[in-house]
């Protein structure tokens, strides 16, 4: 028997500056940690995992198209199924991937992020592959089925790639890691959305959107399995010297010092005020993003006459420019940290006032623009969806800032919540807009959600906090308890 050591990740903050200098540049010599080692496989790991997981969360929305219409490929299948049961299947992802958020997180703290990365990938991959299967012999309703059951195992996949980030990244490079990982989500939706008509329209047809996406996510399942790690402690790799570069970054060190077993601290959670305003800040961001993303196709359409869906290269363009403007927003904040220009409060909040206020106003600005000029539209569309990126080196990292021992239940949490809210906003927007001919009614919905853009971001700017906070770090054992562990240890 072991008395299992759990380190604070405030240990981090007591390293002597000149020692951490010396290790990094001994580091560097040795193991390339100042340049590409390891953790930069794992993040492109990363990436490529949540690239298939998007694939797989958008091929039916571009699929359902093809199954609908016979005129796609007379050779294969169509389904007459009216609007309402689009709508449906389309909806019912956000059933299951509501309700695993939360214990997703919980999960990955326990059994490692990449055990549940993985099982989510690829249960979602064999979903996604009998779903031709599961449409022909039971229509909707198994088609339903399946996607409650893809967006069931899809809830772990946020809370443990934060898990995983908040072991692998290293503290000046948090920003960075989180954005190049997440910008998977952008690369898989534009290779859904680009190559989802071809493939609809060629001799395989549209089965095959789901089998190839399906393919491809038990692939990236095997690769993960035999090279993914949860910590670098348990990856078979990387060099001692890159392993002790993460470790002094993140705080895990070693110490005579015994800790008991670390609970979830659901309450303290809830009381802390950085969490409880991160959970807003997540929420007003999904009800703006979101809103954009279900709405825009149908006030193009509508308003400026332009069927952007029907359009592979316009469904996939905004989509496009929040992938590109991911690396052009890590660049500069590498530049910035390069250089410690600004503290990294100043850093989080500045990148998410970037995303949150500049989309803000092109909102209201596309509201005001002329049903003539759609080209404008298209462009203020494609920037508002492309400055989102910014966000990956704000919110969206800050979980790991306030707690990395419980990053990814708190990941968990707060997209419960935003996800919440991404379902109740197009109901808002169904609510609001009777004819969706006119533009003073999209302008409202503009509104509402340059508003949340602006409450979301106004309370991270002045409550936000990178600090890790008290609960984060496991407590000393009292000295009884302690003498007593050691002894029953000294007798195993």
């Amino acid at each position: 028997m072991t008395v299992k050591k759990i380190w604070p990740a405030s240990a981090a903050m007591n390293v002597d500056s000149t020692a951490a200098l010396a290790d990094n540049e001994a580091s560097g010599k040795a193991g390339g940690c100042l340049g590409l080692g390891v953790r930069h496989f794992q993040a492109f790991l990363i990436f490529a995992g949540l690239s298939v997981a998007y694939s797989l969360r958008v091929n039916l929305s571009v699929a359902i198209v093809a199954m609908t219409d016979k005129d796609t490929n007379p050779d294969f299948d169509a389904y007459d199924w009216n609007e309402q049961t689009k709508s449906l299947l389309l909806s019912s992802f956000f059933w299951g991937y509501v309700v695993t958020q939360v214990p997703g997180g919980a999960l990955a703290r326990k059994f490692g992020g990449k055990t549940t990365l993985l099982c989510g990938i690829l249960f979602c991959s064999i979903f996604a592959i009998l779903t031709p299967i599961f449409a022909q012999i039971g229509d909707w309703k198994l088609v339903c089925a399946l996607r409650v059951a893809q967006g069931l195992s899809q809830g772990m996949v946020f809370p443990s790639t934060h898990t995983l980030l908040s072991q692998w990244a290293p503290i000046e490079d948090r920003g960075n890691f989180g954005t190049y990982c997440y910008s998977g989500s952008q690369f898989g939706t534009v290779v859904m959305m680009a190559s989802s008509g071809v493939i609809a329209s060629s001799a395989l047809g549209w089965p095959s959107i789901f089998y190839l996406s399906g393919g491809v996510g038990v692939v990236w399942a095997i690769v993960w399995f035999f090279w993914g790690a949860s910590t670098p402690a348990q990856c078979k790799m990387i060099s001692p010297e890159e392993k002790k570069f993460i470790e002094q970054s993140i705080g895990v060190g070693h110490s005579d010092e015994q800790h008991a077993p670390v609970r979830t601290p659901w309450v303290k959670f809830f009381t802390t005020p950085a969490f409880l305003v991160l959970i807003l800040t997540h929420s007003t961001h999904n009800w703006g993003f979101w809103t954009l993303l279900t709405e825009i196709p149908t006030y193009m359409k509508n308003v400026f006459h332009m069927d952007i869906k029907s359009n592979a290269v316009l469904s996939a363009l905004p989509y496009l420019a929040m992938f590109l403007m991911c690396f052009v927003f890590s660049s500069i904040s590498s530049v910035l940290n390069r250089n410690q220009c600004i503290p990294l409060p100043v850093s989080r909040k500045l990148f998410n006032s970037i995303g949150h206020w500049v989309p803000m106003v092109t909102l209201i600005a596309l509201g005001y623009v002329s049903s003539d000029d759609s080209t404008l539209a298209i462009v203020l569309l494609t920037v508002t969806v492309g400055i989102n990126a910014s966000t990956y080196l704000g919110f969206q990292v800050n979980h790991i800032d306030l707690s990395p021992n419980f990053a990814g239940v708190l990941m968990g949490i707060t997209n419960c919540a935003a996800n919440i809210m991404s379902i109740i906003a197009p109901l808002i927007v169904g609510f609001i807009v009777t004819d969706e001919h006119d533009p003073d009614q999209w302008r409202i919905i503009f509104f509402i959600a340059s508003g949340f853009y602006l409450i979301g971001n106004l309370l991270f700017v002045i409550f936000g906090s990178t600090e890790v906070q008290p609960w984060n770090d496991p407590q000393p054992l009292p000295s009884k308890e302690k003498r007593n562990s050691t002894q029953l240890e000294s007798q195993h």
